[in-house]
């Protein structure tokens, strides 16, 4: 096959992958994406963000018909059918890439199957199915992302040890499943098997669960947990495992004693790692650091000038949306533009059973970097449209500079937090003071007068709470 010779190579059509191919074809660039799979979208469409997502709505559908005997609407017990349940996931899946495909197509981004490898720092070997193609590019971007850990010690090559991307097929409903990590993938995919019917026992080795959220907006998930789930197991560490017929055997310790117990699946969510590995990078002048991470700058440019990385592959926060904007930014360095602020807001979300979602400075970090604050918050309890679905289990809270008023953070735990964090992280970022957000005008009744109404509460003048006033108006 001749040389392909193309302005913009992308190797990756995850979020941040196409997202910059997109953005950089918008901008008259002529853009090669390529990916190993057949399906665009990478793993948070295929594997990952979107399964989830779907499967965590079953279960919520699954609680919300449990919990309206009181409401005077009674509904039998749920009949579950795996097969359909995996249909429906798959199609949304399918939709999605056929979408992102036709976008590819319209925009005129050259569409690749296969695994590149880098043979320098202008040259891009790509295995196909068709044998090797040699891309010559002028600018390439790397956002291959990652893949969940898996300890060697956990790998026992049984299928019933899982990671995320087994655990979203949903081929069973396990009887007893153990979850090892009780971060945001550990605690969502264990709300969705115990909705179907599993008993969960969640461990982690620290002393909380969903490490970097506030402790308040925590609460309220462990809650939900002490119920849905058997047990959840803090500070506690998996020892070894081993399969044991049809089971898997767990050997933990916790509180100082040692337990062997055994379980019909187990999920590892220990974490994701960087795919860095033959990729042909020792080739280039990019570097990696001592965790397999690119290391890149603050325009997402590598050591090697021709090299640009985006998304997981360069670690910090693994997140879809953070991947695509770190792909705009790659596109606008690469056409010469101002380059971006460095600090940029970029809100996170847990979709446990309540949400939890922060954005900006949180009440934690500032603790621990000794920035003086102010916090602000308002509980659903007051909230008279969490009273309408039985959901005051929720609270809104306000991270605030004790000098300008301004808003430096936001947290949110409960229904919908995910929908609610966008006004949040549009105050953070055009650096709203909490006098702007008391004086507009919230919809009612609306979970997002919550954010207005903490407000008020900083100033002492809540309209649904009683609040000892704080500053003068």
């Amino acid at each position: 096959m001749d040389p392909i010779k193309i302005e913009v190579v992308v190797l990756g059509a995850g979020p941040g992958g196409y997202a910059a191919a997109f953005y950089a074809a918008d901008q008259g660039k002529k853009v090669l994406l390529i990916d190993q799979d057949k399906k665009l979208g990478g793993v948070c469409l295929n594997r990952g963000c979107i399964p989830s997502k779907a499967l965590l709505h079953v279960s919520k559908q699954i609680a919300e018909a449990k919990e309206c005997a009181h409401r005077g609407l009674t509904f039998g017990d749920p009949k579950i059918d795996l097969d359909k349940m995996r249909a429906w996931k798959d199609s949304i899946i399918q939709k999605l890439s056929q979408g992102v495909a036709s976008l590819a197509k319209a925009r005129g981004v050259q569409v690749m199957q296969g695994r590149g490898y880098f043979d320098d720092s202008k040259v891009l070997r790509v295995e196909t199915e068709h044998g090797q193609q040699f891309v010559h590019f002028e600018k390439a971007i790397i956002a291959v992302g990652s893949r969940p850990a898996l300890p060697k010690a956990f790998d026992l090559g049984n299928p019933r040890v899982m990671t995320s991307t087994e655990a979203l097929q949903i081929e069973e409903i396990p009887h007893k499943l153990l979850i090892i990590g009780g971060g945001y993938i550990g605690m969502e995919l264990g709300t969705v098997y115990a909705a179907l019917g599993s008993q969960v026992t969640v461990v982690e080795a620290l002393d909380t669960i969903l490490a970097g959220a506030d402790p308040d907006l925590v609460r309220p998930v462990v809650k939900y947990a002490e119920k849905a789930f058997k047990e959840t197991r803090l500070k506690a560490k998996v020892l070894k495992m081993a399969t044991n017929g049809k089971q898997i055997q767990v050997t933990m310790e916790h509180n100082g004693t040692t337990l062997d117990e055994n379980y019909d699946r187990v999920l590892v969510s220990v974490g994701r790692a960087p795919n860095s590995n033959d990729l042909g990078i020792e080739n280039t002048k990019a570097v990696l650091d001592e965790k397999g991470f690119i290391k890149v700058n603050k325009h997402m440019q590598t050591d090697d000038p021709n090299i640009y990385a985006i998304g997981d592959i360069i670690g910090g926060l693994m997140l879809a949306h953070k991947a695509s904007k770190e792909g705009r930014i790659a596109v606008e360095s690469i056409l010469g533009k101002e380059p971006l602020p460095e600090k940029i807001t970029i809100p996170a979300v847990v979709f446990t059973d309540p949400e939890v979602a922060w954005v900006g400075l949180t009440e934690s970090e500032a603790k621990a970097k000794g920035i003086e604050v102010k916090v602000a918050k308002f509980p659903w309890s007051a909230s008279g449209r969490a009273l309408t679905f039985d959901r005051t289990d929720g609270l809104t809270k306000l991270i605030i500079d004790p000098v300008t008023e301004r808003i430096l953070g936001v947290g949110l735990v409960g229904h919908g937090a995910g929908e609610l964090i966008g006004e949040a992280a549009v105050a953070v970022e055009m650096g709203a003071t909490v006098k702007d957000i008391a004086n507009i005008v919230h919809a009612h009744p609306t979970l997002t007068e919550t954010v207005m109404e903490a407000a008020e509460a900083f100033y002492g003048h809540s309209t649904h709470i009683l609040s000892r006033r704080q500053a003068a108006d």
